[in-house]
């Protein structure tokens, strides 16, 4: 069996791992990259194996970076199976298809302004596209065993990043391969915490966080104190949000401040009908949360969803005091960005990111200090607090992810970290090494290695 690694290499995005065995291949997550336009070209470029030469796909979990490259791999001429938890299932149903909707809203205002070297400038898919590879999926329950491919077995359990998260087991009757795909955190708001596992004779692991350690802090406290004071000034707090999970963990955290007075009862606008639909695909999972359904409930009804390009629209003419979640997370598109536009100038405004930031992005360059940002082919002044809230990550820190291997019951012959920036995924090499003592690298993009 060899495993070769067509993403998540040196980035947090692009999730591709191929495993190839003796009368079977699969890939294992199936990822958009994100982030410097580099990045973003690898998924204009063919992969080094046919798509229709793939037995199967299984999708670790459904955010972009793991599962929006389906479309484009069904269009190319896979047509295997995609086998995924129902909840990744019914996730997919909500963002594969308005990923594709976005593209092409992208490449019709690149076109309409005149903006684009390309002409014209094209969708890398549309929305149609991802409805159609939807008719791949397969959903396979956590804990159950199945042959995805001839000669492998698989299992998923869950990993508690998001509703359907799973750790991928993998095996062929004489060796197994365990992908971490990303890993929740053991005291996450809403999520249960994730499985502890046996192991595995290899190990693909995430390193997002690899280098960092969440701050202790209350989370709670930190996200009054910033719309305390914005809402003093008589401001707007714009919260980037990825559409599943952050919103959610937001919307339920505004709900415990508003409950305890601990913030003014102000307006708190859903800006991604994309966010709310995942919020009823939570409340349908509700064995994979900490809430329960009287709490799911209120934390729906704490907010008003913004349905229409008109609203969304109408939202950048008021003004503060008042909070807007948003998509995208790392403000790489979606409404989020128009609302940027609008509110990022303005000094008693706050832009308030609630999770990782991939280099590249917009969001990185907002965090990172810049005074300008780039949107729609204008540079915006940054003239609004921006703030950070670190804490509210679903992603394992260094040491967390540390403590979930110390749960194996016996050392991978071999370790491979992946899923991080360069400084994060070396840190984490050497804190397995020295700490753990397994063998540990960082592969590189488009490496094989034959796993023995």
């Amino acid at each position: 069996m060899d495993l070769q690694f067509l993403g998540a290499t040196g980035t947090v995005t692009g999730s591709k791992y191929l495993l190839r065995g003796n009368d079977a291949t699969v890939l294992v997550d199936c990822g958009l990259f994100q982030g410097y336009k580099d990045l973003r070209l690898r998924n204009w470029s063919p992969l080094p194996v046919s798509p229709a030469s793939i037995d199967a796909l299984i999708l670790t979990h459904a955010h972009l970076d793991h599962s929006g490259y389906v479309p484009l791999i069904a269009r190319q001429g896979f047509r295997g199976k995609v086998f995924c938890t129902p909840a990744t299932l019914d996730l997919c149903r909500i963002l594969l298809p308005d990923s594709g909707h976005l593209l092409e809203e992208e490449a019709e205002y690149l076109n309409r302004h005149g903006l684009s070297k390309h002409t014209p400038a094209l969708p890398l898919y549309t929305r149609e596209d991802a409805l159609r590879c939807l008719k791949l999926f397969s959903p396979v329950e956590f804990g159950q065993s199945w042959k995805p491919a001839r000669g492998l077995n698989a299992r998923l359990s869950p990993s508690g990043h998001m509703p359907g998260s799973s750790f991928t087991h993998v095996d062929d009757g004489k060796r197994a391969v365990l992908f971490s795909g990303d890993i929740g955190r053991p005291e996450d708001l809403v999520l249960k915490a994730p499985t502890p596992m046996d192991g595995a004779d290899y190990l693909v692991v995430e390193s997002t966080y690899g280098n960092r350690l969440h701050e202790r802090a209350d989370v709670l406290q930190q996200l009054a104190d910033v719309i305390n004071r914005t809402a003093a000034r008589g401001g707007v707090v714009v919260i980037p949000a990825f559409a599943v999970g952050r919103a959610q963990t937001l919307m339920y955290c505004i709900h415990l401040l508003k409950r305890k007075h601990a913030i003014r009862d102000l307006p708190v606008y859903l800006n991604s009908p994309m966010a709310a639909s995942a919020t009823r695909v939570y409340r349908q999972h509700l064995d994979e949360l900490r809430l329960s359904p009287a709490e799911c409930e209120a934390m729906a009804r704490g907010v008003q969803v913004v349905e229409t390009p008109e609203e969304s629209r109408e939202l950048n003419t008021r003004r503060g005091p008042m909070v807007i979640i948003a998509a995208s997370g790392m403000a790489t598109g979606g409404r989020v960005v128009h609302h940027l536009k609008a509110f990022a100038p303005d000094q008693r405004n706050t832009i308030l990111f609630a999770g990782y930031q991939a280099g590249g992005t917009r969001g990185a360059t907002i965090a990172g200090g810049a005074p300008t940002v780039r949107i729609h082919g204008e540079d915006v002044p940054v003239r609004a607090e921006v703030a950070m809230l670190d804490t509210l990550s679903a992603h394992a820190d260094g040491d967390e992810i540390v403590e979930w291997l110390r749960g194996f019951s016996a050392a991978p012959r071999q370790t491979f970290v992946t899923h991080g920036e360069p400084a994060a995924a070396d840190a984490m090499r050497q804190r397995i090494e020295r700490e753990l003592h397994w063998s540990c690298r960082v592969p590189y993009y488009l490496e094989s290695v034959p796993l023995g």
